[in-house]
């Protein structure tokens, strides 16, 4: 099959990017055509599909002429449309696969592939389609309130970063393209969801069901540890920011008052107000900060764990981290929330606690010490396998052939 993944960012950036270089690499390795659509930027690896890329915009180093453009690079951009007719023309693809594409390159994109008869599907990396803030997630709370059809509300309660101007301009892209345009419900043929929780959302706010398939994210099997090993720390690694909970962490950390040490590994906007409140409890000595940490200093940093937390208080979809935490023989410690306990079986491979309640964290720590951890571990591996790149491969080129 000849295929084009599109993405808005050409290099390693988060989860979306994650997903979309490795599947477009194991697509070529299995035999089939890939060309890629994305933004011109420093970072990107390379291709030899960049003449088509769409030039730069950064909304973190705005540019006059940057915002200028904004409104209509957000809305319809006319750049993306005209480079991808060109893409189209000269590839002739049977499948167009969107992953993200909001702000940057935007869905005027999607009635070209429809109109050279390409069957376009669309992974569901986060919310975005049916809330204008793609994390449906505000000031300590789920936004059920802002999604689909009462999605101007993003804009009257400032949902998206804290800004009327950001909210707004936000919430305008939604209504035109949701209600004005019609444009994703008319032209996309098939949407992946990375768990049967973002599924459930999207049906609830008016994507039909059927237009549906769940798929969850995968590990590469060769990052797939041969022998699961108990280390002896606590250990959280990812963002440090509000929506992934690490404060009632620390809090729930605290009232165990055990001597397993926790290590956090990360950078993120709430650092130095972690930290402080490190200071505040006297836990200093048993609460480590590491600052980020990339390849090999991270999956050693992994290894020596005894199990993973995840105490997210927004509604996680499907992250990476609890794929490679299992990969890596950890079991993990996770909030009832979102996708994260369609992975975890309490006393299996894991442990589930409420999202929030510092109380049930600290009760499932205290649980864990009395497990089985070598056996936890074993089944961590073992649920991993299941998730390997091979299978996920075999499944998503079945949904494309099906197409």
């Amino acid at each position: 099959m000849r295929i084009i993944q599109v993405n808005k960012f050409h290099y390693l950036r988060g989860g979306a990017e994650k997903y979309y270089l490795t599947v477009s690499k194991a697509l070529e390795k299995n035999g089939h055509q890939v060309a890629n659509f994305s933004m011109e930027h420093p970072r990107n690896q390379e291709s030899s599909w960049s003449k088509y890329f769409i030039s730069r915009l950064s909304f973190s180093h705005l540019r006059l002429r940057d915002i200028i453009k904004i409104p209509r690079r957000i809305i319809y951009s006319r750049e993306a449309r005209v480079n991808f007719e060109k893409l189209v023309e000269d590839f002739k693809p049977d499948i167009v696969h969107l992953h993200n594409i909001y702000h940057h390159i935007s869905p005027s994109i999607l009635p070209v592939a429809k109109k050279a008869g390409a069957k376009i599907v669309m992974t569901l990396h986060d919310y975005k389609l049916v809330c204008p803030n793609y994390q449906m997630y505000s000031r300590g709370r789920t936004i059920w309130d802002a999604c689909g059809s009462r999605f101007y509300r993003c804009a009257t309660k400032k949902y998206f970063k804290d800004s009327y101007i950001q909210s707004f301009l936000v919430s305008l892209e939604y209504l035109i393209h949701h209600y004005f345009l019609n444009i994703y419900d008319k032209n996309i043929d098939l949407y992946i969801a990375p768990s049967h929780f973002m599924k459930k959302v999207c049906v609830r706010f008016g994507i039909p069901e059927e237009k549906i398939e769940v798929l969850h994210n995968f590990i590469e099997d060769d990052e797939i540890v041969k022998e699961a090993k108990p280390g002896d720390y606590w250990l959280y690694f990812g963002r440090l920011s509000n929506e992934k909970g690490i404060n009632d962490l620390i809090t729930a950390y605290g009232k165990t008052e055990q001597n397993t040490k926790l290590k956090i590994v990360g950078e993120g906007p709430e650092k130095d107000k972690l930290k402080q409140m490190v200071k505040e409890a006297n836990l200093e000595d048993k609460i480590e900060f590491t600052g980020v940490l990339y390849d090999n200093d991270l999956k050693q940093v992994i290894a020596g764990s005894q199990a993973v937390i995840m105490p997210s208080v927004w509604p996680e979809n499907m992250p990476f981290s609890l794929i490679e935490a299992l990969g890596n023989g950890k079991p993990v410690i996770a909030a009832r929330t979102g996708g994260l306990p369609e992975l975890i079986e309490p006393k299996k491979n894991g442990l589930l606690f409420k999202a929030g309640d510092t109380d049930d964290l600290a009760n499932k720590l205290r649980e864990f010490e009395k497990l089985d951890k070598q056996q936890l571990s074993n089944n961590a591996l073992e649920s991993a396998r299941e998730l390997g790149l091979k299978d996920h491969m075999k499944k998503l080129e079945g949904l494309y052939k099906k197409l």
